[in-house]
């Protein structure tokens, strides 16, 4: 009975295992040129007019890259540095080299409540120095939780921000009532103020920002290159990690119905689909912890046109993605075993950087 008891033991272990794995081929026609190194987390990034380099590192550092040089830049937030929390997305406003205004995303233990959660601020630039900030938006209530803060910033082609904040732990209660923050993507003004057509504005105690909602933790956005659609993935719990298309108004589901399990493997609902719940345009199982997520939208990657990158922390790879009407139909490993893989933009110049957690930042190079 002991060797039996044993037996059954090992083959479960084996099981969870096999299951835990991720098949992806590896991609072998590619290299990579280390472009910012000795970073920590650089969870976000983004490309000044002239060519160099603002990186948020996580614990609170916005660190401007430029001719090989790293300035840290003075004024800068005070962030709630508290698990997935702290310094985390930057985006320059379209219009930047007209108006300046550089838009962030971290957490923030500004309020009454004591821990935090996520902030919306906007700043200029100036001789190294955050100067003109400005909150224009900080989510409510703070909690102690140290997860699921989100957050990725975006804008459109009509000039509305869009930011995404995580459910903050609390997802029974946040991502299903529009009357609180957490587990949502919001619409903004490039001011902070409300657009009159958000979907939520006639609704009576609505958090009027909201444009989506039923997200678990968003934590990678992009605009399509071609249908300028807004595209977003959100971690799933053990299994069901997503990416969806969001549309105003519309429930993505999260806790009603999900393809993950709780992390213990026990179920969260027996439900993957129901009425008036969108269906995710892909999902991972197992998961692969996404963060970062950009399009190919040049002519430095032959054959990769329109792919989707998304960065998976879990496996340390970049995903790239093949997509054909509308599915994924293929997946491969880019930068395998690298490090995890936290934020992904197209420059300027066309090339895919990717920032990598205790590595820095690298340029994605095509070699066939």
């Amino acid at each position: 009975m002991k060797f039996l008891m044993q037996t059954l033991i090992i083959s479960g272990l084996l099981s969870f295992v096999a299951c835990a794995q991720d098949k992806n081929p590896i991609n072998k026609e590619h290299s990579y040129e280390l472009v910012v190194s000795e970073l920590i987390n650089p969870w976000g990034f983004d490309f000044l007019p002239d060519g160099s380099m603002l990186i948020n590192e996580k614990e609170g550092r916005i660190i401007r890259f430029e001719n090989g040089i790293k300035t840290e830049l003075k004024g800068v937030p005070k962030v709630y540095n508290r698990g997935q929390g702290g310094l985390l997305d930057i985006k320059l406003h379209p219009k930047f080299e007209d108006n300046g205004w550089i838009y962030l995303t971290y957490s923030s233990s500004e309020g009454k409540d004591k821990g935090g959660h996520t902030a919306l601020m906007r700043a200029k630039l100036v001789n190294d120095s955050l100067i003109e900030k400005k909150v224009l938006y900080k989510a409510t209530p703070n909690t102690t939780k140290g997860q699921h803060f989100g957050s990725r910033i975006v804008f459109d082609d009509n000039g509305y921000l869009y930011f995404t904040i995580g459910e903050r732990g609390n997802r029974d209660e946040n991502p299903q009532d529009i009357t609180r923050d957490g587990g949502k993507v919001y619409r903004l003004n490039e001011d902070g103020t409300i657009p009159t057509d958000n979907p939520f504005v006639d609704k009576e105690n609505a958090k009027t920002a909201i444009y989506s909602y039923g997200h678990r933790n968003p934590q990678g956005m992009v605009i399509h290159p071609e249908t300028r659609e807004i595209w977003t993935h959100e971690h799933g719990p053990k299994g069901g990690d997503e990416i969806n298309i969001i549309k105003p108004g519309l429930n993505y589901g999260w806790p009603v119905i999900t393809y993950g399990i709780n992390y213990i493997g026990t179920k969260i609902t027996d439900e993957t689909a129901k009425s008036g719940m969108e269906q995710p345009l892909h999902y991972w199982t197992p998961s692969i912890a996404p963060s970062g997520m950009e399009f190919i939208s040049s002519d430095k990657y032959k054959g990769w046109e329109n792919n989707l990158l998304v960065g998976s922390l879990k496996f340390q790879y970049l995903d790239n993605c093949y997509i054909k009407d509308g599915k994924v139909i293929k997946e491969e490993r880019l930068l395998d075993g690298l490090g995890r893989v936290r934020s992904i933009n197209q420059g300027p110049d066309g090339y895919i950087y990717v920032g990598i957690e205790n590595l820095g930042i690298v340029k994605l190079i095509k070699t066939d």
